[in-house]
């Protein structure tokens, strides 16, 4: 392996962002609030994006690539206009938005993130 690996928080399952090789790696994103709906859930997974991605030395400014699960593609527009505010201060970064069965019934959203280093 070339360059230094470097994990920041996280648990005993998982780090919260690995950086390599002049990228940043996320972990996979989700809300913890039960009771919003998608434009809540969105807007607080891409809140703590922006807060590994500081923590990390970073922004949204320096995203490479951007993969979202929705647990319904009825929540796609919802998402979307989520999306379009917290990318219209950047050139947004690659995406992919696939539905998919998320790990607890009330996550509606999770979000996985690579950034450049700031």
């Amino acid at each position: 392996m070339t360059g230094t690996l470097r994990k920041i928080g996280g648990s005993s399952r998982f780090s919260a962002i690995a950086i390599h090789n002049g990228q940043v790696h996320l972990a996979g994103q989700v809300s913890q609030l039960k009771d919003g709906d998608i434009e809540v859930q969105s807007r607080d997974v891409f809140a703590k994006v922006d807060a590994l991605l500081a923590e990390a030395g970073t922004s949204r400014q320096n995203l490479i690539s951007v993969q979202i699960w929705l647990a319904d593609m009825d929540d796609y527009a919802g998402m979307n206009a989520v999306w379009d505010e917290w990318v219209a201060d950047t050139t947004p970064p690659t995406r992919v938005c696939v539905e998919a069965r998320m790990a607890q019934p009330h996550y509606r959203i999770e979000v996985l993130a690579i950034a450049a280093e700031g």
